[in-house]
């Protein structure tokens, strides 16, 4: 039976960091203390050093000799039966990949390592730690990577049906990466390359549009450049500096095409690295960078009616190229991720090409889009310091509790002074999110209604039948639900953000998530203990 003090016990627990929250969105939107650029500032603090500083902490000091073999059992089962169930509603009721991520990012992927250890603690004790920092690892290594996966797939077979449509892309038999290609998600202009083979088979080369392409000031169609904005927390986009053709080399013809990336449902930044990567697990305030374009590389594009003039690469020439029909009548209009991401209503190509009886779209063979994505995706994570924090701080608590090797007190209490403040650094980033967006519901109250639903009730429920399977029970079983009760994870976001998948969706669920997920797991906790 689950007492007043119980209950106040969870509270001192929680209210800490609910104040950092509040504080932080007090500071922005009623007190007006920081600036966007002050918020990315602190974001960039708690992305690169707090959280992953944090998540070494936790992880060093859990005894991976020790873990809950029946928890960790539960919590992959639940997740794996949730994305079996969305692939076969994929395969055969004409579901889309977004929506697959999406819908498997609301149900299994919540915010564990802010809210969850210290809720849990305070619940259930602190044996709770252990199994939330199991989880963590988990995530970090498994879960995140997979969705990383699925993301850049995503964007992989965007690229083959933009460049390479209908049976041609069968014919691919190598892609090869440059170096400076970090991912395909469109924040960076692209471009391909292709040689063909005497026996047909064709050779893509993959390249950042500006780093090898000649005449970049003439042969471009529209682009976006980020610049600072005081309207949201997300990177605003101003339409007025033209961005790199995608082009490829087929046949011995050079051919030169412009793809539109508004209509895509995903937008390309200036060409630079991007600056929001998924190593940004808590910027939620991008770093205003001025753009890469100096004034005589750009063609502003006001109307419908201004001319874009575009060099022949074949020829030489220069000609006139009628105004993109998607930017008619746009004028520095002001683009959030809302505008440019992938609606509900979208309707996926190879569902336009059977309606129009088009010749349907082939892939190249699996292993050398499995190469291809996998490239990516090891770059990615490369470049993300929460990948590094999990990993040694694995490997360290592989060693220390094997040989019983303590760490020498200059490291630890070097550590220990940034992971103090990880937590409620965490949760100001938050509060500073919040305070920076428009509207807190970005998505619409129907589907803000869904999403909740699916996060703190199917999650648990899903949770509750995967725990049972493996016959877990008492306060273990208790924690694994609760634990699927949290709020909506951030990396989930930022991916989803970057990637241009329903970013609206996930955003309503990390700050509408924020505030009703205590009043929810606190239900769940008196419930459990009747």
């Amino acid at each position: 039976m689950i007492t007043s003090d119980d209950l106040y016990k969870v509270m001192c627990a929680m209210a800490p960091l609910y104040f950092a929250m509040l504080v932080a969105y007090a500071s922005v939107k009623w007190w007006k203390i920081f600036t966007p650029a002050q918020c990315s500032g602190i974001n960039r603090f708690v992305a690169v050093f707090a959280v992953p500083v944090l998540s070494f902490h936790f992880i060093s000091q859990n005894n991976p000799y020790e873990m809950d073999t029946r928890f960790i059992a539960a919590d992959t089962l639940s997740k794996v039966l949730v994305l079996a169930s969305l692939s076969a509603w994929t395969a055969f009721f004409s579901g889309s990949l977004e929506w697959l991520i999406t819908l498997f990012s609301v149900a299994t992927l919540p915010n564990t390592l802010v809210m969850g250890i210290p809720l849990l603690k305070a619940m259930y004790g602190d044996f709770t730690q252990s199994l939330m920092v199991q989880v963590v690892v988990l995530q970090c290594i498994i879960w995140y990577t997979l969705l990383l996966f699925l993301f850049e797939y995503r964007a992989a077979t965007q690229l083959i049906r933009s460049q390479f449509p209908g049976p041609t892309a069968a014919s691919i038999a190598k892609i090869e990466l440059d170096g400076d290609v970090i991912s395909l998600d469109g924040r960076d202009p692209i471009c391909t390359e292709s040689e063909v083979d005497n026996n047909g088979r064709i050779r893509v080369r993959i390249r950042r549009s500006t780093s090898s392409a000649p005449d970049s000031a003439l042969s471009s169609t529209v682009g976006i450049t980020p610049r600072a904005s005081n309207l949201s927390n997300v990177e605003i986009f101003s339409i007025n500096t033209p961005g790199p053709l995608h082009e490829y080399h087929h046949s011995g013809a050079d051919i030169s095409f412009g793809i539109g990336d508004l209509a895509f449902g995903y937008r390309s930044t200036s060409p630079r690295l991007s600056g929001y990567a998924s190593s940004d697990a808590y910027s939620l305030q991008p770093t205003p960078r001025a753009s890469n374009f100096n004034e005589l590389d750009t063609i502003s594009v006001t109307t419908s009616t201004t001319p874009v003039w575009v060099k022949s690469p074949i020829s030489g020439k220069v000609f006139n190229k009628p105004a993109s029909p998607v930017l008619s009548g746009i004028t520095e209009k002001e683009i959030s991720f809302r505008e440019c991401a992938v609606t509900s209503g979208a309707e996926p190509p190879d569902k336009k090409q059977e309606a129009t009886g088009a010749t349907p779209q082939e892939m190249p063979n699996a292993l050398v889009m499995m190469k291809l994505i996998l490239t990516v995706v090891g770059r990615k994570l490369c470049r993300n310091p929460n990948t590094y924090s999990s990993i040694l701080g694995l490997l360290w608590s592989l060693i220390s509790f094997k040989w019983n090797v303590g760490m020498p007190s200059l490291v630890k209490y070097s550590i220990k002074i940034i992971s103090d403040a990880g937590l409620g650094m965490a949760m100001f980033s938050l509060g500073l999110f919040m305070a920076l967006q428009p509207r807190i519901i970005a998505c619409g109250t129907k589907m803000a209604t869904i999403s909740m639903a699916i996060r703190f009730v199917s999650g648990p429920l899903v949770m509750s039948a995967a725990s049972l399977a493996v016959r877990l029970r008492g306060a273990r079983l208790h924690a694994a639900i609760v634990q699927a009760a949290l709020p909506q994870g951030i990396v989930p976001f930022v991916f989803a953000r970057e990637y241009g998948v329903h970013p609206d969706i996930l955003s309503t669920g990390v700050i509408f998530g924020m505030l009703v997920s205590l009043p929810v797991t606190l239900l769940y906790y008196i419930l459990l203990g009747l």
